[in-house]
């Protein structure tokens, strides 16, 4: 029989770090709240009012203003502290309530446990007192739900109770979770764990964060890292890789974050190499320091749930082979929604996108795991962003440092990479961090198009299973013509320019690292849809020579012959003049929500609204512009139809160069900022 001495927790149940009431669903079916009952009950600590569903009753409560545990003579040592006496692990039942630990952060994913490590069962702690009934359940892959066991405390010391559970029965998916049912009293949950018999050794990380003029973000992030004292544990060293004007060490909440992580923190200043220069930076120094068995990379705007740290390491101690484990995406502004669950590349048109079966977007706010069946599945993946992604140091060791690719793709090129040489990913339900979404950007339209184009034409090079990568050339191919077609003549350019380079061959990718954003921002400075104004007042009046015939506007296409028609429609526009007028005047206000192409492609000049809301450009038509775009692009495209194997073999042959540490130890050394 299991005994407590030989258990290692693997996923402990935890409540929030902050009292943000919008992410509350993602650790507790139900509302914390402070109630007059549970205050008699147990003063000071966090009360749960029922969720809501044919078996409860409409309860009135006020909600909680802070669920600590101050006034607590027994104050547990492995509190997480998020203020004076904060206890994250400790929940009231009122009496004669129920309240479910099915949530993303508490439910325990059997199924990924099952798939990826060498255990065999699992063994639920949970340590109660007062009138409390404990039920155990677990899911299928379908989401449908069994009771298991269920036991009943009734003592007013705190007792503990294990219960058993297989993993065998979670090949495809499901997960298991508890539910606690107060009696004629309150039940109080101390604390629960999901743990499991081993002899694995504790791993140990190191973080790397890169930081480009965000110093804000960053501090705060050192700050939480600091307060969570228990995940500090497990840490050597937080490398602060800062690429930026606006220094971290600057701001004035530094030198306390600094202190509280006692000396475990280490700046790096260094010229912007981009993410994939600052994460090649931390996982150099990790395994050059050679303590640490992993690094976890972190951008420098997410807000990360901690206990995830603590996770992420347990699932990389006992996986059966060195692996990769990234944390989801939740929205930074609509925190109880998820963004990101699985990334995957399509191989035959080489582009990413959510994983079978998972949705972006998804809000639990509004839709619980109880009865969302998708969710019960187990989801493989490609590869993880690098907003929170935990990577072995043998992996490293074997596979080489990020590709030198400034930004986008860097990320997904390494996990495809890593899953070749053996290693795979794997994104784990309850480590996650709340992140800027991609729905506030548009970063195909600006300065990055450049790295969008030519890092998707590296990684394909390298490693896309198909001739000539698939359907990639013909799809670049379309996209060019289109940013044309709408007028995003810079856009347009940027991917021509990444066209040049990539037929250049593999050498110029370190080589110009740290010098090619000059060139594009510099670049860009010339065409009109790259220049943004604030304040709409700032533009000419819109007006429009004529009306829209009958008084419509453009309908969408419908099928793929409506594509072809609006290409073709839109192509012959381009052979007329430009209406003087539009040159004087916009003929329309685009909001990017309404940004298409074929829609653009109507007009000779508009205003055009950016992602973020921020401000707006004027594009205009140039119909020379245009010409000389079609005729590149063709002739560019044709170069990478006809010279993609060679291509091929040279990059492929210089893998080992473009990631090794030596040649990337020469490109920190050329970015160095003056003194």
């Amino acid at each position: 029989m299991t005994t407590d001495a030989e258990l290692r927790v693997l996923h402990r149940v935890v409540m929030p770090v902050d009292r943000d009431q919008d992410i509350l669903k993602l650790y507790l079916e139900g509302n914390i709240v402070r109630t007059q009952q549970a205050d008699h009950a147990d003063a000071g600590a966090a009360a749960v009012a029922p969720a809501s569903g044919p078996d409860t009753e409409p309860a009135e409560f006020q909600p909680a203003e802070h669920w600590d545990g101050s006034d607590r003579e027994d104050e547990d040592e492995d509190d997480e502290p998020g203020g004076p006496g904060h206890d994250r692990r400790r929940v009231v039942v009122p009496a004669g309530r129920r309240v479910s630990f099915l949530t993303y952060f508490n439910a325990f994913p059997a199924s990924y446990w099952r798939r990826w490590t060498r255990l065999e069962e699992v063994v639920l702690r949970v340590r109660v007192r007062g009138d409390a009934k404990i039920l155990v359940y677990r899911s299928n892959s379908k989401g449908h739900s069994q009771r298991l066991e269920s036991l009943e405390v009734h003592s007013a010391a705190a007792e503990e109770r294990l219960f058993t559970l297989p993993l065998k029965p979670f090949v495809d998916g499901g997960w298991y979770w508890f539910e606690l049912v107060a009696g004629e009293r309150p039940a109080v949950m101390e604390r629960a764990e999901w743990c499991a018999a081993t002899d694995a050794p504790q791993g140990r990380t190191s973080i790397g964060i890169t930081t480009y003029n965000r110093p804000d973000f960053c501090v705060e992030q050192l700050v939480a890292l600091g307060r969570a004292t228990d995940v500090l544990d497990v840490i050597d060293e937080i490398f602060v890789i800062d690429q930026g004007e606006k220094r971290v060490e600057d701001h004035p909440g530094f030198a306390d974050a600094a202190k509280a992580l006692e000396g475990r923190l280490r700046v790096i200043d260094q010229g912007n190499l981009g993410g994939s220069g600052g994460f090649a930076r931390a996982m150099d120094e990790t395994v050059r320091a050679g303590t640490s068995d992993y690094v976890l990379l972190l951008d420098d705007d997410v807000v990360t749930e901690p206990e995830g740290i603590l996770r992420a390491v347990t699932f990389g101690d006992l996986t059966r082979k060195p692996t990769i484990v990234g944390g989801h995406m939740f929205s930074l502004y609509d925190r109880s929604v998820l963004h990101a669950y699985g990334e995957t590349l399509a191989p035959y048109r080489w582009f990413w996108g959510p994983a079978p079966h998972t949705f972006h977007g998804h809000d639990f706010g509004y839709h619980r795991m109880r009865e969302t069946a998708w969710l019960h599945r187990r989801i493989d993946v490609d590869y993880n962003g690098w907003w929170m992604c935990l990577i072995p140091t043998e992996v490293i060791k074997d596979v080489g440092l990020s590709m030198p690719m400034f930004i986008k793709w860097d990320d997904a090129e390494y996990g495809v990479r890593a899953r070749a040489a053996g290693h795979p990913t794997v994104s784990l339900p309850g480590v996650a961090v709340w992140h800027v979404p991609w729905h506030d950007k548009d970063d195909t339209i600006d300065w990055q198009a450049y790295f969008h184009e030519r890092n998707r034409l590296v990684s394909a090079l390298v490693h896309s299973p198909y001739d000539r990568g698939g359907n990639l050339l013909k799809e670049s191919l379309f996209v060019s013509v289109k940013h044309a077609l709408a007028m995003q003549y810079s856009a347009a350019e940027l991917m021509l320019m990444a066209i040049e380079d990539v037929l250049r061959g593999p050498r110029h990718m370190h080589s110009s690292i740290v010098t090619k954003m000059g060139e594009i921002r510099d670049f860009r400075r010339q065409f009109p849809d790259a220049k943004y104004e604030e304040d709409l007042e700032d533009f000419p009046a819109i007006r429009r020579s004529k009306p829209p015939r009958k008084g419509r506007e453009a309908a969408p296409p419908r099928d793929r012959k409506g594509m072809i028609r609006a290409a073709v429609v839109g192509g012959i526009k381009q052979l007329k003049p430009v209406d003087a007028a539009a040159s004087r005047n916009p003929q329309a206000l685009v909001p990017h929500i309404d940004l298409r192409w074929w829609k653009l492609s109507q007009f000779d000049s508009a205003l055009v609204s950016a992602a973020d809301g921020t401000g707006a450009a004027w594009y205009q038509r140039d119909p020379k512009r245009f010409r000389s775009l079609m005729q590149r692009t063709s002739a560019l495209h044709g170069r990478l139809y006809k010279e993609w194997p060679r291509l091929t073999t040279e990059y492929r042959a210089a893998m080992g160069e473009l990631t090794s540490a030596e040649r990337w130890r020469e490109t920190f050394e050329s970015s160095r900022p003056s003194v």
